[in-house]
């Protein structure tokens, strides 16, 4: 099955590394959006199977974005892994408890990038 992603990041260069990623090594269709704002509109337009999500972002940062989601019932069951450079573990469980399927961190390794996103969401 080809999955559609969604990757809202405000780093242009993560975004390409990510989309490359997912794309090659996984065969998944990628939808990109540069900001909260454009996230919300492009994840009720395409409906993605999943949302790789940036926590770091000016303007309306991940969590707010996540939490915009979730107000949409076209959008509130679609699964959100965030994506972040934050490791501490006080922000790692304020993440966790907002409900997301999982935490990735920056840097990640696009080699398995995809392979970490089946294994969290049960797609292998």
């Amino acid at each position: 099955m080809v999955h559609r992603i969604l990757i809202i990041d405000d780093e242009d260069d993560i975004r390409e590394v990510a989309a490359m990623s997912l794309e090659s090594v996984a065969g998944w269709e990628v939808i990109m959006a540069s900001s909260g704002a454009q996230g919300l509109v492009r994840a009720a337009e395409y409906l993605p199977d999943a949302i790789l999500l940036d926590v770091m972002m000016p303007g309306m940062d991940g969590p707010t974005t996540f939490r915009e989601l979730r107000k949409n019932p076209r959008t509130a069951r679609i699964p959100v892994l965030l994506l972040t450079a934050k490791v501490q573990s006080t922000d790692q469980r304020r993440f966790a408890d907002l409900g997301v399927e999982a935490v990735l961190f920056k840097p990640f390794d696009p080699m398995t990038l995809s392979a970490e996103i089946s294994s969290v969401l049960g797609w292998n």
